[in-house]
């Protein structure tokens, strides 16, 4: 979501997230810029849909969760999720699970043709805003503000109308003894269903999260065709993941050491 902002709005952004009550002369002292140019970035961010305007300020758009997890590791979800996108062609159907590194799919997508989208994922939505090329189906369902999804029995049905090429599909943690985990049952019942509807599953995980159980098991690891992970994953391990069966993709440059 955050990707095609100037460094002023990301500024902004993050100021309105510590404290929403922060006025347009607030803004104004802390990035020391005057009130005419800060009242033109706002209403640039609520064009984007990314803030909330309101008379003298404005707040963020999004859960406190999701911009906090935005900030997190942005250099490598964005190489990880431009490295995926290769994996794409034109015409094809493609599902993206909810997930920041996993909504970046559809900000890279420009310069493809004619790709449909089937998501529960709405922060995709910004990004296929300005993408005549992109075809977007957005599935119905329970809201869910701290990650930005549509989850329930609603948005399963949904599901089961499309079948697709590649599902992509994010994790809140995976190894070689749980396969897939994550903190919300919700969220991955809607994995399972995304990976039956599709001819092949790809997994968006920096390498921060091997090794880290989640509450809910998702799918094995053996459900997986391709991974796609930055080079802080250990060659060992990389080994182990290639002799379960999947293709292992690093995007290189991107691990930082944290």
């Amino acid at each position: 979501m955050t990707g095609n902002l100037t460094e002023r709005e990301q500024e902004i952004i993050d100021l309105l997230s510590e404290d929403s009550a922060m006025s347009v002369s607030d803004i104004s002292r802390r990035l020391e810029v005057s009130a005419v140019t800060v009242r033109t970035n706002l209403s640039s961010l609520a064009e984007k849909g990314l803030i909330v305007r309101t008379h003298g300020g404005a707040f963020p758009a999004f859960h406190q969760s999701i911009l906090d997890r935005q900030r997190d590791k942005t250099k490598i979800k964005s190489r990880i999720a431009k490295m995926a996108v290769d994996l794409v062609d034109d015409g094809d159907g493609i599902m993206v699970e909810a997930g920041t590194t996993t909504a970046q799919v559809a900000r890279f997508l420009l310069g493809k043709r004619d790709v449909h989208v089937v998501t529960n994922n709405t922060l995709v939505i910004p990004y296929a805003r300005f993408n005549p090329n992109l075809h977007l189906t957005v599935v119905g369902g329970e809201f869910r503000p701290p990650t930005e999804s549509l989850v329930g029995p609603v948005a399963l049905s949904d599901l089961e109308q499309f079948h697709v090429r590649t599902a992509f599909i994010g994790t809140d943690g995976f190894g070689l003894d749980y396969g897939l985990t994550t903190h919300l049952v919700e969220g991955a019942e809607i994995v399972r269903k995304m990976a039956m509807q599709a001819e092949r599953t790809v997994l968006l995980a920096d390498s921060s999260k091997f090794g880290k159980v989640g509450f809910a098991k998702v799918l094995p690891l053996t459900a997986v065709a391709i991974l796609v992970t930055d080079d802080g994953l250990d060659v060992e391990t990389r080994r182990e993941l290639e002799e379960l069966g999947l293709d292992v993709r690093i995007a290189e440059g991107a691990y930082d050491g944290h």
